[in-house]
């Protein structure tokens, strides 16, 4: 059974930092793109950032580039998100999902496996 366990979420003042992980388990982590997306309440889930198997290849929607970056550790089984200048629009329930390809992808259809999520609350 794949379990994908976020954590690090919290709440945090505008222009702050967070760094989110999330812990692989039950899927051979090493071959899995992974990916983080958010939603906030009243709007679609959205794609914030992918990355292929390795970690050599990574995705950000253009809203975060340059202030979010995601990695990975194989080791571990734990793909993280830097979270830097945090914006409130920021703010949103934050998941970890996981895909059976290797290869990287914005598409949250791309992915099969999803965590529970951790909250981010980003105060003005």
């Amino acid at each position: 059974q794949v379990q994908l366990v976020e954590s690090g979420g919290g709440l945090v003042q505008a222009g702050g930092s967070l760094r989110l992980s999330c812990v692989a388990s039950g899927l051979t982590f090493g071959l899995s793109a992974m990916g983080w997306f958010r939603q906030a309440p009243g709007k679609e889930r959205e794609f914030v950032a992918g990355l292929n198997w390795s970690g050599g290849s990574t995705y950000y929607a253009d809203f975060v580039k340059g202030r979010f970056t995601i990695s990975r550790d194989n080791a571990k089984k734990t793909v993280y998100l830097q979270m830097n200048s945090l914006k409130p629009e920021d703010s949103a329930l934050y998941y970890c999902a996981a895909s059976r390809l290797s290869r990287g992808t914005s598409d949250q259809y791309g992915y099969n496996y999803w965590g529970r999520g951790t909250q981010v609350t980003v105060s003005s």
